[in-house]
């Protein structure tokens, strides 16, 4: 019985390597075309020749269209949902809970061009839905945000969630999000506060002292409001 033929181990290794390349570059321009055209008006073979390889590889790497444009918009960015680990641990300081999560969301900053294709093909897919949007608040967003109530909570000592908690988490990802959504405004107007990858860990350790403000702002309009009497209304004179 004959054995299945192999391949020497530096052929192997580079066939791996390869393949790994062709993905990525597959990838990369899945991204910046969807992002500059749309779903629809995106090609499979126009991408396959930007990626410099033929078109079957769309099939063996992603299945189809669908999900070369689901891999685009969701692999650049993994998210908060792939590292609660890094804000949800216990025994920690609200300073070091506040330091994972801002770190966790703007971690994609530091890619450069990528990060501003991947933030156009968001925009994108909120303007021409497919569908992918929908998926990535239910499967992605949503568990972020419940495990951001979950340490703000804790926090600030509440035994259940409630409205005021919910817009204190709204808040504080709203801070992250500005930088992320007008990216071009803030480099028309001072580039060099994101220039570099120093820049961003300054301008990140600012949003954790803005965090704890907002957060030891809560705390005490909810003790000062637990602190006062409450009385009956008076009545109207007759």
């Amino acid at each position: 019985m004959e054995k299945t033929p192999t391949l020497p181990a530096d052929d192997a290794r580079r066939t791996r390597s390869d393949g790994a390349q062709s993905r990525e570059r597959l990838l990369l321009a899945a991204i910046r075309l969807f992002a500059e055209q749309g779903f629809a008006r995106t090609s499979t073979r126009e991408i396959a020749l930007a990626a410099g390889t033929n078109i079957a590889s769309i099939s063996y790497y992603f299945g189809d269209k669908a999900g070369l444009y689901r891999a685009a918009f969701t692999e650049p960015s993994p998210g908060c949902e792939s590292n609660l680990h890094a804000f949800t641990a216990t025994g920690v300081t609200l300073r070091e809970t506040l330091a994972g999560f801002y770190g966790v969301m703007l971690a994609d900053l530091k890619r450069g061009d990528l990060a501003r294709l991947s933030m156009r093909l968001w925009f994108r897919e909120m303007l021409e839905p497919t569908g992918v949007w929908d998926e990535e608040i239910d499967n992605g967003i949503k568990p972020a945000h419940a495990a951001l109530m979950m340490v703000l909570g804790r926090h600030l000592g509440l035994a259940t969630p409630d409205d005021d908690l919910q817009r204190l988490a709204f808040s504080l990802v709203g801070l992250a999000v500005q930088l992320m959504v007008t990216r071009d405004v803030i480099d028309r107007i001072n580039p060099l506060l994101l220039e570099n990858d120093a820049a961003i860990d300054a301008w990140m350790a600012r949003l954790v002292d803005y965090g704890e403000a907002m957060v030891n702002a809560e705390l005490a309009r909810r003790s000062a409001g637990a602190a006062q009497p409450i009385t009956k209304p008076r009545k109207k004179k007759a």
